[in-house]
């Protein structure tokens, strides 16, 4: 099956048997039309009815391999530079259309199934059935154009569990039986970040460490999100189905996360990509090089969401003619520098690109675990920035009901703009007021302070990737023993 259109994406969501918990309570109906789902099931719907239009089609899609029929791009293994340009493109074109606010967009995992398919000769090295799943897996996301899910975390208790009383207690997720069918699986993982807006989930936890022989906490799997013993427990939902002009970004972007439980979960076994070996789960990670071919998509939509939150800036400071203002200038040219500065680290990233051992075109790691270090920090600023600059129009929000009362006489003379009137400046506001100071805003900022972990965790990924820094400390080596200049370089080897 080739690449699918929106209504094929919402027809899947929706006649999933997936269970999902919203507000304590059981959701029944359909998932695209519930209040906590049906603004990201609709953009994404419109996602993928995008890669089909022939506007884009050429741009957003190439031949399977094994049929020949259209499918995604993000789903392509690069080969050769151009392979990662057109790549680039077609996951801009994405984030240009969410502009950067979801996190989980369809190409994340796209990327990232694409990475471990192209790796799963790793895993032959250790268990051939392992390497044909994986292998298969890819192919069937690809040629299916699945919308996937994660989890990658275990819950505080499962790793208090083995941590503090070094005993395997059941609440930590674990393998607890194998059988002629599968693996069956207990536990709770996060954060399934629109776990229930897709239709199959990946699972694959840091594994925790464990005396048994073979490790019940080390597999990876991913499977149909609606299997028996699945639920899914929903956080409270930031858009409650409020109107676009209310809440501009919730009502389009808000990413349902959730805690998924598995209640003695059967995986069958063509579906399991490994088990039992934990330094096979941290060395498969690796030899993917799935976190470098995952920032290479999200330093994408990093790209896109300071775009906006720059144009957000400029908007404020033309309605309320703040050109002048000096102060003012050196905020927003704070946003221009951030967003250059990543753009530049994208490209650095793809002309310094080398085939792995795997055959597949990587990028440079040492630009792009960068930007994963710097954007954490770029972000949080860049929200404050817009608070600065709104200052008290972040407060002053009246809603679209208020525009329609008889008070919106007064609304409209003395809340105008530049040049536009109080329903189009307010309106510009309500926007920086949920970039900004909103639950929807905390969410995102915490979100982009924790995407690929902590900052010690990212600074380690980033100093212990990066290669040239022993060069650079033999250039000091050489300089304080008193070799001559001509002997310590020619130069930084950009």
């Amino acid at each position: 099956m080739p690449i699918k259109s929106g209504k094929q994406y919402i027809d899947r969501i929706d006649s999933s048997g997936v269970e999902v918990w919203v507000h304590g309570e059981r959701v029944r109906n359909a998932i695209s039309v519930h209040p906590a789902f049906r603004g990201v099931v609709s953009t994404q719907a419109s996602l993928y009815d995008m890669q089909g239009e022939e506007e884009f089609r050429a741009e957003m899609t190439f031949a399977s391999p094994t049929t020949g029929d259209p499918v995604g791009l993000s789903f392509l293994r690069p080969i050769t530079k151009n392979d990662l340009v057109r790549r680039r493109r077609m996951m801009s074109l994405w984030a240009g259309r969410h502009h950067g606010f979801l996190g989980r967009a369809p190409d994340y995992m796209n990327t990232a199934v694409m990475a471990f398919g192209a790796a799963s000769g790793f895993l032959s090295e250790h268990n051939p059935l392992y390497a044909e799943n994986m292998k298969r897996y890819y192919e069937y996301c690809r040629e299916n154009d699945i919308t996937l899910s994660h989890a990658f975390i275990v819950p505080h208790s499962g790793r208090m569990s083995t941590f503090v009383h070094t005993l395997e207690l059941p609440d930590t997720a674990q393998v607890i039986e194998k059988n002629k069918d599968g693996i069956v699986v207990s536990g709770a993982f996060l954060l399934a970040t629109q776990g229930v807006t897709a239709e199959e989930i990946l699972i694959f936890p840091a594994p925790l460490p464990s005396l048994a022989e073979e490790n019940p906490h080390a597999f990876a799997f991913a499977v149909p999100n609606d299997l028996p013993g699945i639920r899914f427990i929903c956080r409270e939902s930031f858009s409650a189905g409020h109107s676009p002009y209310d809440y501009p970004l919730s009502s389009r972007f808000e990413e349902m996360d959730t805690l998924v439980v598995f209640d003695r979960v059967l995986v069958p076994h063509d579906r399991v990509f490994l088990c039992g070996d934990e330094e096979l789960a941290a060395r498969f990670t690796e030899q993917s090089h799935f976190h470098t071919h995952a920032t290479h998509q999200v330093l994408c939509r990093n790209i896109a969401k300071t775009e906006f939150v720059l144009g957000t800036v400029e908007s404020i400071v033309k309605m309320l003619g703040l050109r002048t203002y000096s102060q003012v200038v050196e905020k927003a040219a704070e946003v221009i520098a951030s967003l250059e500065t990543l753009k530049a680290l994208l490209l650095a990233a793809e002309h310094r690109a080398e085939p792995d051992r795997w055959g597949t075109m990587l990028p440079d790691p040492g630009p792009l675990y960068t930007a994963n270090f710097l954007y954490p920090k770029l972000y949080p600023r860049m929200v404050e920035i817009v608070q600065l600059i709104g200052a008290s129009g972040l407060v002053m929000i009246p809603g679209e009901a208020d525009f329609r009362s008889p008070i919106s006489g007064d609304l409209s003379r003395y809340l105008k703009g530049i040049d536009v009137d109080g329903r189009q400046k307010v309106g510009l506001f309500r926007l920086a007021w949920e970039m900004s100071a909103s639950s929807f805003a905390g969410r995102q900022t915490l979100y982009e302070r924790f995407f690929f972990g902590d900052s010690v965790k990212v600074a380690s990924r980033l100093y212990n990737n990066y290669d040239d820094k022993e060069a650079y400390s033999g250039k000091v080596a050489r300089f304080v023993s008193g070799e001559t200049m001509a002997s310590s370089g020619n130069g930084s080897g950009v």
